[in-house]
């Protein structure tokens, strides 16, 4: 369904990443090349198949929440309110409750508190329990800590999409402002999954990078010796806001939320069709709902996940739907830096990509060393570049076949 009802604009981006906690750090370590991968740090891994993630080494809950209400949030959940505030305070959003929402992406909920949960049962029984375990994990209290915390009386939600999740937040928090269900929203993604569970989880479906003796060079998307992905953590929130009432108000735009386009890929519950087919079609849905021509596009913000298949089936799907121009594009994937950030994912990048159309820049990808044949395409290489953009595509590929495409227009 298209945003006609009313249009839709970014005006503020909070970042938590493994090369940053905020935004303008995270960007400029982006720019830089900085890669945040290196070995676990959250658990004993010395032993295990994979050792390495993307952490968010220097996050600092008491900045953002008061001590009392850390130890009723998961990790995760902690990431979310503080990207959220971030986001309000870089918008210089003036919270107006009744028409001011929430939703945010999660892929998994709190496993670092169901795993000590389940470490407490074991030991004592389930009578030892705290009664604050079921309000730390479970998914929708990123969103609703948020709304608890700036006091956003409108509506509150979690999207739960694999590794789109963060981006579906984002159109679904576009989309209520378009139909008038409110004028601002705080949406995005959160994502704290560094756990044994989490990396074993992966691992065992030998998914995961085993670089383990060079971290910095594991995630290395489009490069034909990449071998996997790298697990990170970390949160992209961003202020979403109607046109008129950003305008009203002199708030500074980053872009227009102009398209979105989704399609599912039935082809395998975690592989993607190797034809691209859906992928595709979610980024011809972005165009034709943005009424963008290929040609219009200067920038995709990829997947790119380091994964055999995603990255040869996500070029083929740029292929079929740019033809000629898409060896004019430039498309980079900022998870050869900060890995990935599966729920979170989305989120992060769409964030970057507004950041990328208020500076006229691009964040490269790393690692790219010896290039797939299969991936013919221009992938920003290990530096950074000056683009001239008018229109940007982001993608977020999930489990069960998620696509998702969201367009981003400079005004």
């Amino acid at each position: 369904m298209r945003l006609k009802a009313r249009r839709v604009v970014v005006t503020g981006v909070g970042l938590i990443t493994p090369v940053g906690v905020g935004t303008e750090l995270s960007w400029r370590h982006l720019l830089s090349g900085v890669s945040g991968i290196g070995l676990v740090t959250a658990f004993d891994a010395s032993s295990d198949a994979v050792q390495i993630a993307g952490e968010v080494r220097d996050f600092i809950a008491e900045n953002y929440i008061g001590k009392k209400d850390i130890h009723r949030c998961d990790r995760f959940i902690q990431f979310a309110i503080a990207a959220g505030k971030m986001a309000v305070e870089d918008a210089g959003l003036k919270i107006q409750p009744q028409s001011t929402g929430c939703v945010v992406g999660v892929g998994f909920c709190g496993l670092k508190t169901i795993e000590e949960a389940l470490e407490i049962i074991r030991v004592s029984g389930t009578r030892r329990l705290s009664p604050m375990m079921i309000p730390r994990c479970i998914p929708n209290l990123a969103a609703g800590q948020i709304a608890l915390a700036l006091d956003a009386e409108g509506p509150s939600f979690v999207t739960s999409s694999a590794c789109a999740s963060g981006a579906h937040a984002i159109a679904e928090a576009a989309r209520l402002i378009a139909w008038g269900e409110a004028d601002a929203m705080i949406a995005g993604g959160a994502e704290a999954a560094i756990t044994p569970l989490g990396v074993g989880g992966f691992a065992a479906m030998r998914a995961l990078s085993t670089r383990n003796d060079d971290p910095l060079h594991a995630s290395r998307p489009f490069d034909r010796d990449r071998d996997g992905f790298v697990m990170a953590e970390g949160a992209g929130m961003v202020i979403l806001e109607s046109l008129d009432c950003a305008l009203a108000r002199g708030a500074r735009i980053y872009a227009e939320l102009a398209g979105i386009g989704m399609a599912t890929d039935t082809y395998h519950m975690t592989q993607p069709d190797p034809s691209g087919k859906a992928a595709a079609l979610a980024m011809k849905k972005a165009l034709q709902d943005a009424e963008l021509e290929p040609e219009n596009v200067q920038y995709i913000s990829a997947h790119g996940t380091s994964t055999p298949m995603n990255d040869v089936t996500e070029s083929a799907a740029i292929e079929a739907v740019f033809g000629d121009h898409a060896r004019k594009l430039a498309v980079s994937s900022i998870k050869s830096m900060i890995g990935h950030s599966l729920g979170a994912a989305g989120a992060i990048e769409l964030g970057v990509t507004a950041l990328c159309i208020r500076d006229q820049k691009i964040p490269p990808t790393i690692n790219l060393e010896h290039p797939d044949e299969h991936c013919r395409l221009d992938y920003v290489p290990n530096f950074a570049r000056d683009l001239k953009i008018h229109a940007a595509l982001s993608n977020s590929f999930g489990f069960g076949g998620a696509n998702i495409c969201l367009a981003l227009r400079a005004l």
